[in-house]
């Protein structure tokens, strides 16, 4: 026979129990943390901190690439008692133009591919950080960590040289001209390689992507130069290198930092030609950040 039980009315079956959850009533530490944050994480990223032992092994590898020949240069100079560094402080990046590409092309992609691949850009907003402070800690830290590969071998180089007891005047005099030479160089290639990176979420594409732009671009450049130089067309020389961002910072040094052009024939620009390049230089990077910031107000809707 069966047993009818009684129904318990509505209220007598809610149950409110505590396991232990309460409101955060600490300080709200606002945007300048957040963006503080997103900065320092992305920095270390770009040198593989905090991440895989495998993430670690190309940045590394790139920045004791760059040191290397700044090293060998001081040994030289330090036991041949050299009169000057065998290269100008302002010449290296220069030279050393194809690690910086590398270096971009591997870590733009890795600062910004992932938060479009697995579509987390709209977690960033929901916090109390906007599109311009995402945008400039993401610059700001791929500049930065441009600057410390580009800047390393010109200490290398300067303490070398000081060590070589070579004129102190005149090598911190190029020393803080190549300083200002590699930062120009950061922020222009940290926003080219952001920009080129953010098209897509792919890592891979965008790694071939930022390769091209800047290899093409160097390429043609130079070869275009060339043929210029070769018809004697000198005064269309230093014009076409407005068009590559390597060549374009050479012109810049060239003009105002006392540097040797590497623009064929030594044809670099005048002075009145490198206030062109300059603003040329500061356009692109309006342009990029211009360029990132539309790209992540859509990304973030």
């Amino acid at each position: 026979m069966a047993v009818e039980h009684p129904v318990a009315p509505p209220g007598d079956q809610t149950r409110i129990h505590n396991i232990g959850y309460r409101n955060y009533d600490g300080p709200r530490l606002g945007r300048a943390y957040a963006r503080r944050s997103l900065y320092s994480q992305s920095l270390r990223g770009a040198y593989g901190l905090g991440r895989s032992v495998k993430s670690k092994v190309l940045p590394m590898l790139l920045f004791v690439v760059m040191c290397v020949p700044a090293a060998i240069m001081v040994a030289v100079a330090v036991a041949t008692n050299a009169k000057e560094l065998p290269l100008d402080y302002t010449r290296y990046a220069i030279v050393m133009q194809a690690v910086i590409s590398l270096y971009v092309a591997s870590q733009a992609p890795q600062s910004v591919s992932r938060d479009l691949r697995f579509k987390t850009v709209p977690l960033y907003f929901s916090r109390p950080i906007e599109t311009s402070d995402y945008v400039r800690a993401k610059f700001a830290a791929l500049a930065s960590a441009l600057f410390v590969l580009t800047a390393a071998p010109l200490l290398v180089l300067y303490v070398g040289a000081l060590l070589a007891k070579l004129d102190f005047a005149d090598q911190t005099k190029g020393f803080a001209q190549g300083l200002v030479s590699v930062a120009l160089l950061s922020l222009l290639f940290a926003g080219l390689g952001l920009v080129i990176a953010s098209v897509t979420p792919r890592r891979g594409f965008g790694i071939a992507a930022v390769i091209a732009v800047l290899t093409i671009s160097y390429g043609a450049v130079s070869t275009l130069q060339s043929i210029a130089e070769v018809q004697g067309s000198t005064e269309a020389v230093p014009w076409i290198g407005l068009f590559s961002p390597i060549t374009l910072i050479d012109g810049v040094q060239t003009a105002f930092l006392g540097a040797n052009s590497a623009y064929p024939g030594g044809t670099g620009p005048s002075a009145g030609e490198g206030v062109v390049f300059v603003l040329a230089v500061l356009g692109f990077i309006a342009a990029c950040y211009g360029l990132l910031m539309r790209r992540y107000r859509k990304a973030g809707l």
